[in-house]
Protein backbone atom coordinates (compact mmCIF):
# COMPACT_ATOMS: atom_id res chain seq x y z
CA UNK A 1 0.00 0.00 0.00
CA UNK A 2 0.91 3.83 -0.65
CA UNK A 3 0.37 5.90 2.42
CA UNK A 4 0.54 9.54 0.70
CA UNK A 5 2.19 12.10 3.39
CA UNK A 6 1.32 15.42 1.39
CA UNK A 7 -1.02 16.68 3.42
CA UNK A 8 1.07 16.48 6.65
CA UNK A 9 4.13 17.96 4.75
CA UNK A 10 1.85 20.82 4.13
CA UNK A 11 0.90 21.20 7.28
CA UNK A 12 4.24 21.15 8.96
CA UNK A 13 5.36 23.92 6.12
CA UNK A 14 2.07 26.02 7.24
CA UNK A 15 1.69 25.95 3.33
CA UNK A 16 -1.53 26.31 1.89
CA UNK A 17 -2.63 24.36 -1.08
CA UNK A 18 -2.89 27.18 -3.28
CA UNK A 19 0.75 28.26 -1.96
CA UNK A 20 1.57 24.37 -3.49
CA UNK A 21 -0.52 25.56 -6.57
CA UNK A 22 1.64 28.85 -6.94
CA UNK A 23 5.04 27.36 -6.56
CA UNK A 24 4.52 24.47 -8.77
CA UNK A 25 2.12 25.56 -11.34
CA UNK A 26 -0.06 22.24 -10.98
CA UNK A 27 -3.49 22.66 -11.57
CA UNK A 28 -5.07 23.27 -8.04
CA UNK A 29 -8.06 20.40 -9.02
CA UNK A 30 -4.51 18.09 -8.91
CA UNK A 31 -3.34 19.46 -5.72
CA UNK A 32 -6.20 19.29 -4.26
CA UNK A 33 -6.70 15.34 -5.25
CA UNK A 34 -3.41 14.21 -3.92
CA UNK A 35 -4.02 16.32 -0.65
CA UNK A 36 -7.09 14.70 0.12
CA UNK A 37 -5.60 11.25 -1.33
CA UNK A 38 -8.29 10.89 -3.66
CA UNK A 39 -5.52 10.88 -6.82
CA UNK A 40 -5.33 7.37 -8.57
CA UNK A 41 -2.02 8.55 -10.04
CA UNK A 42 0.47 11.14 -10.34
CA UNK A 43 2.90 12.17 -13.49
CA UNK A 44 6.41 11.86 -12.91
CA UNK A 45 6.47 15.75 -13.80
CA UNK A 46 4.15 16.84 -11.13
CA UNK A 47 6.24 14.59 -8.90
CA UNK A 48 9.39 16.26 -9.80
CA UNK A 49 8.03 19.70 -9.01
CA UNK A 50 6.29 18.63 -5.80
CA UNK A 51 9.95 17.59 -4.63
CA UNK A 52 11.56 20.51 -6.03
CA UNK A 53 9.01 22.92 -3.99
CA UNK A 54 8.72 21.63 -1.27
CA UNK A 55 12.44 20.38 -0.62
CA UNK A 56 12.18 17.26 -0.20
CA UNK A 57 12.37 13.70 -1.54
CA UNK A 58 9.47 11.24 -3.33
CA UNK A 59 10.09 9.07 0.29
CA UNK A 60 9.24 12.20 2.22
CA UNK A 61 6.02 12.57 0.08
CA UNK A 62 5.03 8.91 -0.38
CA UNK A 63 5.65 5.25 1.65
CA UNK A 64 6.04 1.55 0.65
CA UNK A 65 4.07 -0.25 3.44
CA UNK A 66 3.87 -3.87 1.86
CA UNK A 67 0.22 -5.36 2.00
CA UNK A 68 -1.11 -8.11 4.08
CA UNK A 69 -2.69 -10.03 1.19
CA UNK A 70 0.31 -10.00 -1.60
CA UNK A 71 -1.30 -9.12 -5.17
CA UNK A 72 1.64 -10.19 -7.92
CA UNK A 73 3.46 -12.96 -8.79
CA UNK A 74 1.02 -16.08 -7.67
CA UNK A 75 -0.95 -13.83 -6.21
CA UNK A 76 -1.98 -11.84 -9.05
CA UNK A 77 -5.61 -10.27 -8.75
CA UNK A 78 -6.77 -10.90 -12.68
CA UNK A 79 -9.34 -7.71 -13.31
CA UNK A 80 -12.22 -8.22 -15.49
CA UNK A 81 -11.35 -4.84 -17.08
CA UNK A 82 -8.07 -3.07 -17.08
CA UNK A 83 -4.71 -3.51 -17.53
CA UNK A 84 -4.77 -6.45 -16.28
CA UNK A 85 -6.33 -9.53 -18.76
CA UNK A 86 -6.65 -13.24 -17.63
CA UNK A 87 -5.34 -16.00 -19.52
CA UNK A 88 -7.29 -17.73 -21.33
CA UNK A 89 -8.36 -20.92 -19.84
CA UNK A 90 -7.06 -22.89 -22.85
CA UNK A 91 -3.23 -21.47 -22.11
CA UNK A 92 -2.91 -21.66 -18.09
Amino acid sequence: MIINHLSRILGEKRWSQAKLVRATGIRAATINELYNDFAARISLENLDRLCEALDCDVSDIFEYIPNHQRKTGKDLIAEEHGNRNKPPADRR
